[in-house]
C-alpha cells in the first residue's frame, strides 16, 4: 500500500517528502496522505504544487488578498485572509501608496524586499509598470546604500552564499537551491560594489537588485534566476570589526585557492543546470574581472557587465550622439577620466564601431587617450602603471598629471568618466570642453550619484546647454534659457536584460563582442529625434521593457545569423518568440481546468 501512494507521486522531491513520512511511525500513513493532498496539481499543469498556509507562504503562488472566494476554498486558504478580495490593480495602489510614504530610500528598499519575499507577481507588477520610480531604489544608486547597510537589514536568505572553505562541496551547495530550471546565474566576490569598494558578503545586494531587473526589464522568469556571493574574505577593515558582519572575518584570499573556488563553481553550475546557462561576472576588481573574462569567455556562456554591459550602452549613448553633431563615431577624439574595466570595456567597443565605418584598428586606437591615477596613458610613463589592458592605449607623448592639463592640450571632443572619483570634472574642465566644441559630449558614468564626475546641472550650465550629457545614475530635468533638457541615463540595465534574455533563448553557449555591438547599435535606433531634442541620448527608461525585447529579438538574429544559436528549429517569428517567453507578471487562476467526455456527466 506504500509502495502504491509512493508510485502517485511524480517528482523525486515529493518521493523524498514522501519517504521522511514513512519515517513518523506513528502518524506515517496520515503524513503519506497529507503529502498527496498538498501536491493536489503541478504548476507545469496549470496549477500549484502546494495548498493552505504553505500557499500563502509561497511568494511564487502567493496573491494575498487577490485569491478569489473560489479558490480560498478550493485552495484550502478561506478563513486564513480577510475576507475582502481585491484586485491586483488594487493591490498595486496599494503598495505604492505605503511606499510613497516613506521619505528614505533605504526604507523603501527594505519595504520592496519584504514585498518581494511575500508576493513576488505583485513585486515584478509594481516595479514593470513604475520601472523609473523604482529602479533607482531596488538598483542604483539606492542598492549602494543597502549593501553598506546589508548586516543590518538582512531578513532572509536571497540567493547562495558560496565560501572559499566549501571548495570540494560547491555542487552540493547548489542542489541546495530550490529552483531546478535556473537558467541565469549573477555572481560577485564583493571586492568591487559600484564605486564603494571591498563590501565583502554585503556584495549580495548587486546580484539580487541585477535579477530583478533581468525579470522587470528582459522578461527573465525570476525562479530561473540564481544570485551569487563567492565569499573568500575582506580587506576592508572596516566590515572585519563590524559585529553585524555576515561574511567571513578574514583578510580576502587569493591565487590558487581563490581561482580553483571560481573553477569548481562554474563547472558546477553547468553540471547542474546545463551548459546553456549564463554567468554573469559582477563587480570583480580589476585584477581579477578582465583575466577571468578572458579565461572563461570562450568555454562558457558569460560575460561581465562591468566591461562589456557598461561599454554597449556607452557606446550607445555616443552613436545616438552621433546624429545631434551629424558626424560619425570615427571623427571623435575620446578622452577617458579613468583607465579601468569599464573605460577599457568601452574603449574596446568603440574601436569595434569605428572598424565597421572603415576606420583601421590602429588610427581608431589613435583617437582614444585615456587618464588613470597617474596621469596621462603614455608608454614610458616614469610612474608606471601601465598594466597589459592599458598597454594599447597608451601612447608616445609627454607625461601630464592633470585631467585639466590633459584636456587643454589634447582638445577632445568626448570626455567619458567611469572611475568613481566624484567631481572629476570641475568647472574648469567643463568649460574648457565647451569652449572646444560647439557640442562637446560629456559622459559622468560613474555609480552610485555621490560617485559622479560631475552633476548634469553643472554639465548643462556651464557649457550654456551645449553638452550632450549622460550619467551612469539618474539626474533630474535641467532647464536653461526656457529649454528642459532631460539627461539621458547610461544604465546598464538597457543593455544586460535584453543581451542575457536574447543569449539564453537562443540557446548560444558564448556572448561575443559582436553581440553587445549589436545591441548598441539597436538602443541607439530607439531613441527619436523628439527624444534627441530633449538632450536624450537614450529612450526614457519607462520604455525599457520593450527596449529589452528588441535588443533580444536583435540578439537572436544575430546569433542564428552568424551560426552561434544552438536552439532549434530556428523561431521563423523571433520577436514573437521573446514575447512568449517573458515572464508574465499578472495572477494565474488556481481554478483547475476541467473537461467532459461525450456522454459521461
Amino acid at each position: 500500500m506504500l509502495s502504491a501512494s509512493l508510485n502517485k507521486l511524480a517528482r523525486p522531491s515529493l518521493l523524498n517528502a514522501a519517504r521522511s513520512a514513512i519515517g513518523a511511525a506513528a502518524a506515517g500513513q496520515r503524513n503519506i496522505q497529507r503529502v498527496y493532498d498538498e501536491t493536489v496539481y503541478d504548476n507545469s499543469d496549470g496549477g500549484p504544487k502546494v495548498r493552505g498556509i504553505d500557499l500563502l507562504r509561497d511568494p511564487n503562488m502567493n496573491k494575498g488578498t487577490a485569491f478569489t472566494l473560489k479558490e480560498r476554498q478550493i485552495m484550502g486558504i478561506h478563513g486564513l485572509l480577510p475576507p475582502a478580495v481585491f484586485s491586483q490593480e488594487e493591490q498595486i495602489g496599494r503598495v505604492l501608496s505605503n511606499l510613497r510614504r516613506y521619505r528614505n530610500d533605504l526604507d523603501k528598499y527594505v519595504y520592496l524586499a519584504s514585498l518581494q519575499d511575500r508576493n513576488t507577481r505583485l513585486f515584478y507588477s509594481v516595479l514593470t509598470r513604475h520601472i523609473e520610480e523604482i529602479a533607482p531604489i531596488v538598483y542604483t544608486p539606492t542598492v549602494g546604500q543597502a549593501c553598506q547597510r546589508y548586516g543590518f537589514i538582512f531578513r532572509r536568505p536571497r540567493g547562495l552564499y558560496i565560501t572559499i572553505n566549501d571548495i570540494g562541496h560547491v555542487y552540493e551547495i547548489l542542489c541546495n537551491w530550490p529552483e531546478q530550471r535556473v537558467k541565469a546565474v549573477v555572481m560577485t566576490d564583493g571586492e568591487r560594489i559600484l564605486g564603494l569598494g571591498d563590501l565583502g558578503a554585503y556584495g549580495m545586494g548587486i546580484p539580487v537588485g541585477k535579477l530583478s531587473l533581468y525579470t522587470a526589464m528582459g522578461g527573465m522568469d525570476p525562479q530561473q534566476c540564481l544570485p551569487v556571493v563567492l565569499d573568500v574574505g575582506t580587506d576592508n577593515e572596516t566590515l572585519l570589526n563590524d559585529p553585524m558582519y555576515i561574511g567571513l572575518r578574514h583578510k580576502r584570499v587569493r591565487g590558487t585557492k581563490y581561482d580553483e573556488l571560481i573553477d569548481e563553481f562554474i563547472q558546477a553550475v553547468v553540471h547542474r543546470y546545463g551548459q546553456g546557462t549564463l554567468v554573469q561576472f559582477e563587480d570583480f576588481a580589476n585584477h581579477n574581472a578582465f583575466r577571468l573574462l578572458e579565461k572563461y569567455r570562450n568555454k562558457y556562456l558569460t560575460f561581465n557587465d562591468d566591461i562589456q554591459g557598461t561599454a554597449s550602452v556607452a557606446v550607445a549613448g555616443i552613436i545616438a550622439a552621433m546624429r545631434i553633431t551629424k558626424t560619425r563615431v570615427s571623427d571623435q577624439k575620446y578622452l577617458f577620466q579613468g583607465a579601468g574595466e569599464a573605460s577599457i570595456g568601452i574603449a574596446d567597443l568603440l574601436v569595434m564601431a569605428m572598424q565597421e565605418e572603415g576606420t583601421s584598428k590602429a588610427d581608431a586606437i589613435s583617437k582614444i587617450w585615456m587618464v588613470d591615477s597617474k596621469g596621462l596613458l603614455t608608454k614610458n610613463r616614469k610612474s608606471g602603471g601601465i598594466t597589459p589592458q592599458k598597454v594599447a592605449y597608451a601612447k608616445e607623448h609627454e607625461d601630464i598629471k592633470s585631467l585639466e592639463e590633459v584636456v587643454e592640450l589634447l582638445k577632445p571632443t568626448a570626455a567619458i568618466g567611469a572611475a568613481a572619483i566624484p567631481g572629476a570634472f570641475t568647472e574648469k574642465f567643463i568649460r574648457t570642453m565647451g569652449a572646444n566644441n560647439e557640442r562637446p559630449i560629456i559622459f559622468a558614468l560613474s555609480n552610485p550619484t555621490s560617485k559622479a564626475e560631475c552633476t548634469a546641472e553643472q554639465a548643462y550650465r556651464l557649457t550654456e546647454g551645449r553638452c550632450i550629457f549622460a550619467s551612469g545614475s539618474p539626474f533630474d530635468m535641467v532647464e536653461i534659457n526656457g529649454k528642459k533638457l532631460y539627461p539621458g541615463q547610461g544604465n546598464n540595465a538597457y543593455i544586460f536584460p535584453g543581451v542575457a534574455l536574447g543569449a539564453v533563448l537562443s540557446g548560444a553557449h558564448h556572448v561575443t563582442d559582436g553581440m553587445f555591438l549589436k545591441a548598441s547599435q539597436a538602443l541607439a535606433e530607439m531613441v527619436t529625434d523628439a527624444h534627441l531634442d530633449e538632450g536624450r541620448v537614450y529612450p526614457p527608461l519607462s520604455t525599457v521593457r520593450e527596449v529589452s525585447t528588441k535588443l533580444a529579438t536583435r540578439i537572436l538574429e544575430y546569433t542564428y545569423k552568424e551560426g552561434l544559436a544552438m536552439t532549434y528549429p530556428e523561431p521563423h517569428d523571433k520577436e514573437l518568440h521573446v514575447r512568449q517567453n517573458q515572464y508574465n507578471t499578472t495572477y494565474e487562476s488556481f481554478i483547475p481546468v476541467t473537461y467532459s467526455w461525450p456522454g459521461v456527466e
